[in-house]
């Protein structure tokens, strides 16, 4: 995401990557592996390298609260900030719109990255429940 110019300022998604979708097991790889390939896509799509990059925002609902910055370190984004982000079904939209308000709060440029790695059947296990 970049920033335009204007009275109220504008930004644009410049760039855009992503994966094929696979069903679980189906392929063997983590979410890393996953978002490496989709920042590689995206960049690739807007032209920009790596370096132009100033913060990132990455969603996701299951993982460790540093998946982003483990996601991001392994495509090559180092030394900004990451900031992770879980609304459940609204994350990817969520972490759309903090990249746009990080633009306009004055970096020049962002990158969205959504992420997840499910299980078959339920997403989560729990063991608390009686059914």
């Amino acid at each position: 995401i970049m920033s335009g110019t204007g009275a109220q300022q504008r930004v644009f998604v410049v760039g855009v990557g992503m994966t094929k979708f696979e069903r679980p097991h189906s392929r063997k790889w983590d979410y890393p592996d996953m978002a490496r390939e989709a920042v590689q896509n995206a960049l690739s799509d807007s032209g920009l390298p790596y370096e132009k990059v100033r913060a990132a925002v990455a969603s996701y609902c299951y993982g460790e609260p540093t998946s982003g910055q483990r996601a991001l370190y392994e495509s090559g984004l180092t030394g900004i900030p990451v900031f992770n982000v879980n609304n459940n079904c609204s994350s990817g939209s969520t972490a759309l719109m903090m990249a746009a308000n990080l633009v306009r709060a004055g970096y020049e440029c962002t990158i969205a990255l959504g992420f997840e790695k499910m299980d078959s059947g339920l997403s989560q296990k729990y063991t608390d429940r009686a059914y």
